[in-house]
């Protein structure tokens, strides 16, 4: 999918509604929407077409245990339209085909993963609204992050890659340490595929970086991240190195992201920071010890 064009007054209009509402009143599912099911998914795509003829696909999965439920609750109310316009007007990327990921614990919750189609347009605003807030996630320390590099890898295509050999971005947000392994048991009960083995976050990582360039946002202000940060980076730095980003206002969410990826195709960080004017603080010091992607892109394989 991903045809059509994203239309920011008619997503004004929508976030105005959720005006004076709760995050239940907004996010009203009690299960899991079979249409954000991923299992027995074969394929999400994102495809050329005639409104996006260079599409690039852009997957930010998001932490919906707990307390962090709230990032959802923000993009619905503001933070997808400033997302569409940072990159549909700054254009760091051509013609983007945004899919959303719900992420929650593959040991404990009901829905551990739920993922909406590649969109460029408005309909991405009604999957979003479609997500499940569980408010689940174990004891364990952690949330399964690695769930989106295991569906990215195995149950998405994109023209990006196949027809001009440039990845897209995979973003995943939450609060808690760097995840697990994968069993074979929760794929099957998961996505239906029948893996021979339990496979580790880094071999998962290693898989989704050969069609996108991933990251990992650690929300500050999250409830573990709170009392444990140095913690939660020292284990996610050795999975990602500069590609895992501090961001202490996760009202800044959307901003970080279309300036991260400013940042990692070649742009300065103080100037993409500088242009979002309040709370453009929070952002330069999320995105400037990113790495730059540049010609160190390798085509097909991990960097």
């Amino acid at each position: 999918m991903g045809g059509g064009t994203f239309d920011h007054t008619a997503y004004r209009a929508y976030a105005s509604t959720t005006r004076g509402k709760s995050t239940d009143e907004i996010y009203r599912a009690r299960e899991i929407n079979a249409d954000l099911n991923p299992l027995g998914v074969k394929l999400r795509e994102s495809r050329d077409s005639v409104d996006n003829p260079r599409s690039t696909p852009l997957i930010v999965g998001i932490d919906v245990t707990g307390s962090m439920g709230i990032i959802a609750d923000t993009l619905a109310r503001e933070g997808l339209g400033t997302l569409f316009r940072g990159v549909l007007e700054r254009k760091p990327i051509s013609d983007p085909h945004v899919m959303f990921m719900a992420i929650g614990d593959a040991y404990t919750d009901r829905a551990p993963l739920q993922v909406s189609q590649f969109e460029a347009d408005n309909r991405i605003v009604q999957q979003l609204a479609s997500i499940y807030l569980e408010h689940g996630g174990g004891s364990n320390d952690f949330e399964s992050y690695n769930l989106p590099w295991y569906f990215a890898a195995m149950h998405t295509k994109h023209d990006s890659m196949e027809k001009r050999g440039k990845r897209g971005y995979l973003f995943t947000v939450g609060d808690e340490e760097a995840p697990k392994a994968l069993t074979k048991e929760q794929l099957k009960k998961i996505c239906g595929d029948d893996a021979q083995a339990d496979m580790s976050s880094l071999d998962l990582l290693h898989m989704a970086q050969r069609s996108y360039d991933v990251f990992h946002i650690v929300i500050e202000q999250g409830s573990y991240a709170s009392r444990a940060i140095d913690r939660v980076m020292s284990s996610w730095t050795p999975l990602l190195g500069q590609r895992v980003i501090r961001l202490s206002d996760y009202t800044k969410l959307a901003e970080t992201i279309v300036s991260a990826i400013e940042v990692a195709e070649g742009r300065d960080a103080s100037d993409s920071a500088a242009g979002w004017g309040s709370g453009s603080s929070a952002v330069l010091a999320a995105v400037k010890g990113i790495d730059r992607i540049g010609a160190t892109r390798v085509l097909g394989g991990p960097r």
